[in-house]
Formats: structure tokens, sequence, C-alpha cells
């Protein structure tokens, strides 16, 4: 039985359109007798063991000729001053001449003081769009069997502008920045995504209730957006109201796109649905064609260095990589051999429900392809 749905998903056109997600500015016929230069960032806690299991995949596919070469940068130890983080400016100019990139997770500690690892890429890179697909995966049970969406969530303002301030002491205040111009770009990008890929229905999440200012200008551009594509079903819903909805019913929605608190809370929801962060890909898209694809999920300490970490949502986000640079057949490959594996069952890591070390579990990949 499940080899029959995995059939049936990998050979749907849902499946590819779910990874298809971004923006192609490479054509894959430019890079055929040269190697593409990605940038990656293993990151912290269990992100050197995944990125590992990542680089094992591309290997045996080194006769089929992906041409990937990666140029590899770590998360300091001392602050860089010039990005005020550990993220040093060699590792930013890495993605901005290489124009791609991968990135595991980076911890960032909490009320430290410090930047946050991912606030700075996505400013200092101008990520403006982080596009998740979640849908259910063949062979790998949840409590929904029928989720297929994505959510589009605007990457570089909101609540998470970082601009706080003691106003008295005991006060401290919090400033949410919204802007025609980011709020515009996310929902074009959204809109477009749809109709590219053959959604039907684009969903703005808001609380433009309570917050009529700053969620009113972001619906305001939506609507205006909205115009311009009149094939695609446009509707707004209300961020409390959108949760119980998807945990009624996720089939109800197809391509979300939001402000960045709402698509941080709603990304991480509809991961839930479908078996955890764990299983779910995503890639920040940048102004100048720029995409990052990356593991959302936490670094994991506590099983970092024991070869139990579950790399299935880092080399997913890979395969979303290789689509952005047009090769499909490569991704396609790798995307049905993951899938296949988790189907079948024999090889699942602990938070999957099996007992397999990361080792393993890379290996039965690579052995499917």
């Amino acid at each position: 039985m499940g080899s029959q749905i995995l059939r049936r998903v990998l050979g749907s056109p849902n499946s590819s359109r779910v990874f298809s997600s971004f923006n192609r500015p490479f054509s894959s016929s430019d890079f055929s007798s040269n190697m593409i230069r990605a940038t990656l960032f293993p990151g912290d806690g269990i992100g050197p063991e995944i990125a590992e299991s990542v680089k094992q995949i591309f290997k045996v596919f080194r006769v089929a000729e992906v041409p990937i070469e990666w140029e590899e940068h770590y998360v300091g130890d001392q602050m860089d001053p010039r990005t005020q983080s550990f993220l040093t400016w060699e590792s930013l100019e890495s993605v901005r001449r290489n124009r791609v990139g991968l990135k595991g997770p980076m911890a960032t500690p909490i009320g430290k003081g410090h930047r946050s690892l991912n606030l700075t890429l996505r400013k200092e890179l101008n990520l403006y769009a982080n596009v998740r697909p979640c849908y259910s995966l063949p062979g790998y049970k949840t409590r929904y069997d029928d989720v297929n969406l994505i959510t589009i969530r605007e990457n570089t303002e909101g609540e998470y502008s970082g601009l706080e301030h003691q106003v008295v002491r005991g006060v401290v205040e919090s400033l949410k920045i919204i802007t025609r111009q980011a709020s515009l770009r996310v929902a074009e990008y959204a809109f477009h995504y749809a109709k590219t890929h053959g959604r039907e229905r684009v969903s703005a999440i808001h609380k433009a209730n309570i917050m009529q200012k700053t969620d009113g200008l972001f619906l305001k551009c939506c609507r205006e957006v909205a115009e311009k594509y009149p094939e695609i079903v446009y509707e707004e819903v209300v961020i409390d109201n959108c949760c119980m909805m998807l945990v009624k019913n996720p089939a109800l929605f197809d391509v979300l796109v939001m402000p960045n608190l709402y698509g941080d809370i709603i990304s991480d929801l509809c991961a839930g649905l479908i078996g955890g962060l764990g299983l779910t890909p995503s890639c920040n898209i940048g102004e100048g064609g720029i995409a990052l694809a990356e593991a959302v999920h936490g670094s994991a300490p506590d099983i970092a260095g024991k070869n139990l970490a579950n790399p299935t949502a880092l080399m997913l986000s890979a395969v979303t990589m290789l689509r952005h640079l047009e090769l499909h057949d490569k991704a396609d490959r790798i995307q049905n051999g993951i899938l296949t594996t988790i189907a079948e069952g024999k090889y699942r890591t602990a938070d999957l429900g099996g007992n397999s070390t990361t080792t393993d579990f890379t290996k039965a990949i690579c052995d499917h392809l």
C-alpha cells in the first residue's frame, strides 16, 4: 500500500510543483561544462552531521555530473563588528558572489545581546521571502493525509525588525514595521508563484481587525496585486481563525502569504501537520536572484555528535536548491530516493519512529540512488 501511495504522489503534478517553488535566474545549460559554486553553512549542533549527509548524496551523483562545488563557511567564535553577529562578513560575501547556498541550523544564545544569525542573513542579503512547502509524505502516517500547501513569509520586517528599546524602567517597546515596498514584493511573489505552479488560491493572513495600520497596509498591497491575477482566488483570513482552520482541515488552503511573525508561527504549525520540522524543506528568496535553502529546525545540541539526527529537511532543502538551478532531473532522483526510503520504513531515524542512525539512513538513500 505504501509503495502505491508513493508512486501516486511522485507521479502526480503536485509532487513536482511542491518542490519547484522558486525563481530560477540560472539555466542548467549555462553550467553544462562548469561547476556551480554554492555556499554551504553546516551550522551548529547537529548541523555538521546532516550537512555531511547532503555532501555524501551529492558525491554519489558525481558520476551523474551534478556540478556543485561547496564553499563552506562556519559561524565564528567571536562577534564580527561588520555584521554585529558571529557570522563573518566573508561568509555573507560568499553568498552574494555565488547567489545560491544551503544552510544548516544556527543557534543564537537567547537573551545574551547577540544579533540573531538567521536575522543577520535575512537582513544583510535582503532575503525577502521564505518559501516553505508542506505536503503529506507517502508512507509516513500522520493525522492528515491530504496536506499540500505552501507558506510564503515576508522575511525582512514586521515584529522581527529588531527595533526594541526601554521607554522607562519596567517598560519596553518593540516596533512593528510594515512597508508598502516589502508588502508588494512578497505579495507579487506569492501570486506569481501560484500562477506558475498551477495553484488556485492565495490566502493573505493578518490581524488587521486589531493592527489596522500595519496589517491594514499589508492587506491593501495584497489586494492591489490580486487585481492583476483574476484567475487566482484571493481571500483574507485572520491569523487566529487561520490556525483553527488549518488544524481542522488543512485542505482548505493552497498558498498562504503573510507578514513575518505570522509566517514564523503558521509555517511551523503546517510542518507539524506533516510530521515536523525534520521533514520540511525551506528556501529564502532574495533580490538579484539570490536563493539560500535551509533546514528550519533547531540545532538539537542534546543529540549533536551522536549520529542520531534526521537529515531529511536539509536534504530536501538541497533539492529545492537544485531546482532553483534548473537541475530538475538530479533533483527528482534525489527527492525520490529520500521519499522512497522513508516510505519503505526500514531505515528511519528516531524522530520518525525508527532506530536508524544518521549514517544508516543516509546510506539507504544513497543505495536507492
